[in-house]
C-alpha cells in the first residue's frame, strides 16, 4: 500500500516521457490488447469469454494465451487489405504469414483456412509447416545459411519458392536441382540500402548486415540464376525491418528495387509474372503510446507507390507479395503470470515499485535483447489503490531479467495477484529458452468460451530428459515444472 501522498510525485520522478499516468490503473488501452479482453464483473481480465483467473487455474503459470478468433481474422484483413490495393491498379497480391512470428501446426491451419501462404526459415518451421498439410507451393523459404540438406528437403517437398541469399546458395540449389533432377523456383533478396525507423538490431535492408545481396550484386546474381537450367527466377525479395510505422520506408525500397526489376525485363532475365516481394515488419502496439498504422492503409500507401514507380518506367505492375507475422498474431497474444514479491527501490528523488513474477526472459527475450516496452495490468482483479511507477521483472539470476520496463500499476498489487502482459503474440515463444533450467511455458488458444493446447508446456522432468548424465530421470516433487 501506498498511502504516503508523495508517492505518485517520486513516482513521475523516474518515468521516462512517453509514460503517461493513467487516470484508471486497471484500464485496457485500445489496440493493444485483443478486442475480446474486457473486465468481469468483478474485475478478472476476459479474454475471448475466459477468465484470466480460470485459464491460470487449467493451465498453470506463466502461460500465453492466444485468441484465435482474432488471429484468424487479422489473417484475413491482411489478405483482403493487400489483394484489395493491388487489384484497384489491376494487379494480384500474395501475403505470406511470416512463421518466425509463431508457428505451430494449428497457427499454420488457420493461416491457410484464411487463404495466406506460409513463410519459414529453418528445416524445423518446414518440418511444422509440412505437419501441418500447408501445400508445398504456398511455402516460401527464407535463411542466410541453408544447409545443403534443408536446401535437398525443400526442393524434394516442391516448396513453391526459396529466397535465395547468397552465390554459395545458388551454386548449392544448382548442383541439387540436377541432382534431383527437379525443378526450384526462387526469389533474390536484395538489400535496397534502405534502413526502417526501428532499432539497429532489427533493420535488415542497409548493406552492412548478413542478409541477401547488395542491388549490384543482386544483378550478377540474376544473371547467373538465369543460367541454370533446373532453377527458375521468379522475382525479386526486399524486406526493410521490423516493427515499422508509415509507409515512407516500404516506397524508397521500392523505387530502389524496381530499378533493378526493369532493367533485369529489358535483359529477358525475367520471365512471366514477375514477384516483387516487400516483405513484412508492420508494427503493432505495445503501449498506448504506440500508434501502428492500420493494415488497409499501410497496403494502400505501399502498393500506390510500387504502381507509381512502374508507371514512371513504363513496367507493368508485378504480381506482389508481402509477409506480416507480428502484425497478424502479436496482438491476440496475452501472457499471463503470477505476482512473487514486491518492493519499493529509491533512486535519487525517485522511487520505483519491483514485480517480480514467475517468468521472465526465458519466455520473453525481447526487453533483455532491443529494449522493447510492453504494456502489463492487473488479471484477477481490479487494483483499488492510486498508480506507482512499476517495473515487472523475472525470476532469473540476471539484472537484465525484465519483462515491462516502465508501466503505472495500482499499489496495492501483492503476492498471488495474476498479471497480464499484451501483445506477446509474436516473438515471444519463438524466442523462449530454458535459461536457469526454467522450463518454457504452454501456448493456450482460446475462442469463444473454450480453450485448448496448441503447444505443450515443459515439465523438469522434460529437461532433465536431456541431460545424458542422468538415468533414469528421476520423478519431480509436486508443484515443480506443472504446466
Amino acid at each position: 500500500m501506498h498511502d504516503d501522498a508523495t508517492a505518485p510525485e517520486q513516482s513521475r520522478a523516474l518515468a521516462p516521457d512517453w509514460l503517461a499516468e493513467p487516470d484508471d490503473p486497471n484500464d485496457l488501452a485500445a489496440g493493444v490488447w485483443p478486442a475480446s479482453a474486457h473486465r468481469a464483473g468483478d474485475g478478472a481480465l476476459v479474454i475471448a469469454g475466459i477468465p484470466a483467473p480460470e485459464l491460470a487455474r487449467e493451465f498453470g503459470t506463466p502461460v500465453l494465451v492466444l485468441d484465435e478468433d482474432e488471429v484468424r481474422a487479422r489473417a484475413r484483413g491482411a489478405l483482403a487489405a493487400f489483394g484489395d490495393a493491388a487489384a484497384r491498379h489491376g494487379g494480384r497480391a500474395r501475403v505470406y504469414y511470416a512463421g518466425k512470428a509463431f508457428l505451430s501446426t494449428e497457427v499454420a491451419r488457420w493461416m491457410i483456412d484464411a487463404g495466406l501462404n506460409v513463410d519459414v526459415c529453418s528445416a524445423g518451421e518446414l518440418a511444422v509447416a509440412l505437419a501441418a498439410d500447408v501445400p508445398p507451393a504456398r511455402i516460401g523459404f527464407h535463411g542466410n545459411n541453408k544447409r545443403v540438406f534443408e536446401l535437398e528437403r525443400a526442393v524434394e517437398a516442391g516448396i513453391g519458392t526459396i529466397i535465395v541469399d547468397s552465390e554459395i546458395e545458388i551454386e548449392r540449389l544448382a548442383a541439387i536441382t540436377e541432382r534431383l533432377d527437379r525443378r526450384q523456383s526462387v526469389l533474390i533478396r536484395v538489400n535496397s540500402g534502405v534502413h526502417a525507423e526501428t532499432h539497429s538490431f532489427l533493420a535488415t535492408a542497409h548493406e552492412d548486415q548478413k542478409f541477401g545481396f547488395t542491388l549490384e550484386a543482386a544483378e550478377r546474381a540474376a544473371e547467373r540464376v538465369h543460367e541454370l537450367p533446373l532453377v527458375d527466377l521468379a522475382g525479386l525479395h526486399c524486406h526493410i525491418g521490423s516493427q515499422i510505422f508509415g509507409t515512407g520506408g516500404f516506397r524508397e525500397s521500392a523505387s530502389r528495387v524496381l530499378e533493378l526489376h526493369a532493367r533485369l525485363l529489358e535483359a529477358g532475365i525475367l520471365g512471366e509474372d514477375p514477384v516483387l516481394n516487400l516483405g513484412g515488419g508492420f508494427g503493432i502496439a505495445y503501449t498506448r503510446a504506440d500508434t501502428p498504422t492500420p493494415i488497409a492503409e499501410l497496403a494502400s500507401g505501399i502498393v500506390d507507390a510500387v504502381a507509381d514507380e512502374c508507371a514512371v518506367r513504363g513496367i507493368d505492375l508485378p504480381v506482389l507479395a508481402f509477409e506480416p507475422g507480428r502484425s497478424i498474431v502479436g496482438t491476440p497474444g496475452v501472457t499471463l503470470y503470477e505476482v512473487g514479491t514486491t518492493k519499493t527501490v529509491t533512486v535519487g528523488e525517485g522511487e520505483r515499485r519491483y514485480v517480480s513474477v514467475d517468468g521472465g526472459m526465458s519466455d520473453n527475450a525481447r526487453p533483455a535483447l532491443y529494449g522493447a516496452q510492453y504494456s502489463a495490468r492487473l488479471a484477477s482483479r481490479e487494483g483499488t489503490d492510486a498508480p506507482v511507477l512499476s517495473r515487472v521483472v523475472g525470476l532469473h539470476c540476471e539484472s537484465g531479467d525484465v519483462v515491462v520496463d516502465h508501466e503505472y500499476l495500482p499499489g496495492d498489487v501483492t503476492p498471488g495477484d495474476l498479471l497480464a502482459v499484451p501483445a506477446t503474440g509474436a516473438y515471444c515463444a519463438p524466442l523462449a529458452s530454458n535459461y536457469n533450467h526454467v522450463p518454457r511455458p504452454p501456448v493456450v488458444a482460446v475462442s469463444d468460451g473454450r480453450a485448448r493446447i496448441i503447444v505443450r508446456g515443459e515439465r523438469i522432468e522434460d529437461l532433465l530428459a536431456r541431460d545424458a548424465g542422468i538415468d533414469p530421470v528421476p520423478a519431480v516433487r509436486a508443484g515443480e515444472g506443472e504446466e
